[in-house]
């Protein structure tokens, strides 16, 4: 018997949501709610230095706004510290983790990751320098390839060791790298279906990578295309993309449709947020998205 279906959305509060945040959202939530399944909410604050004061009570009252409906309480990362530092003890305590004394100046030099990082190149592999204490810890990753089918990119490959090395489990500040919380915190909900946006797509190997070391079952993904401005660049904080608290929901709901393929009737953006829904829930198809890591927002976006 197949387990129910779980779900979930995990906005960063580093600002408003935007219409590439709705996208994401609206994929996930009508993935869980078309099976019959549940949708969980969880705002990813462990990265403090990021969090905006009232960012986390906007986006909750825009998704409201918008006729999400959440199963159970939010989930705050920032409250989940002692999870994170369990699973870290666990890896510690089979042989995973190593300390690290590198500064980034010092990795300024090393060749880039997929994703845009820095590939470690080993320093403190073996043990800590002369006189140097450890700053991070970092996960002794193996040679191996990850590999994985994504319902939206399609096959995906990669030998972490090869292109990103050692990564950071918990940072110089103390705080653990999103890697590892994101990890324990879909196994522990009971996460079976991760739907989120493709910029995320190149963490999902260190994060299957994870789910092997801990134990962990790896939930289904599919990483849906990224909105991107006219620039083609994607629609953040840092790309000054306008927020959507205060756009129609309706009219938002149904670009966001669009957006992912599912070709809703014109006139659906005038029929209320109940009716948008439901059209949804009931028309939504993976297979329609585009098989793209990019795609243009709309022109409010």
């Amino acid at each position: 018997m197949r387990a129910q279906s779980v779900g979930r959305f995990a906005p960063s509060p580093s600002g408003p949501l935007h219409f590439g945040s709705i996208v994401a959202a609206v994929g996930s939530y009508l993935t869980a709610r078309q099976a019959g399944g549940r949708w969980l909410l969880r705002i990813e604050d462990v990265d403090t230095p990021r969090t905006v004061p009232g960012a986390a009570e906007g986006i909750l009252r825009t998704l409201a706004r918008f006729g999400f409906e959440w199963d159970g309480p939010v989930v705050w990362q920032s409250a989940r510290t002692d999870a994170y530092a369990a699973a870290l003890a666990r890896l510690d305590a089979a042989g995973w983790i190593f300390g690290c004394a590198c500064t980034r100046k010092e990795m300024a030099d090393s060749a880039l990751a997929r994703d845009g990082t820095r590939r470690y190149p080993g320093t403190c592999r073996a043990g800590l320098p002369p006189g140097r204490a450890a700053r991070a810890w970092r996960l002794r990753v193996v040679p191996g390839l990850i590999a994985f089918d994504d319902a939206v990119q399609g096959r995906v490959e990669e030998d972490v060791a090869a292109d990103v090395g050692d990564f950071v489990l918990r940072r110089a500040d103390g705080l653990f790298a999103y890697q590892l919380a994101v990890v324990v915190d879909d196994a522990e909900a009971g996460v079976t279906e991760v739907v989120r946006g493709a910029d995320l797509l190149d963490s999902t190997p260190r994060q299957i990578l994870l789910q092997r070391l801990l134990g962990y079952p790896t939930p289904r993904y599919a990483h849906l295309p990224v909105a991107s401005n006219a620039a083609g660049e994607k629609l953040s904080k840092q790309t000054l993309a306008r927020a959507v608290d205060g756009a129609d929901p309706a009219r938002v709901l149904a670009d966001a449709l669009d957006f992912l393929g599912q070709a809703p009737p014109a006139e659906l953006a005038e029929a209320g947020l109940a009716t948008l829904w439901q059209w949804a829930i009931d028309h939504w198809s993976m297979e329609r998205v585009p098989r793209s890591r990019v795609v243009p927002a709309p022109a409010y976006g």
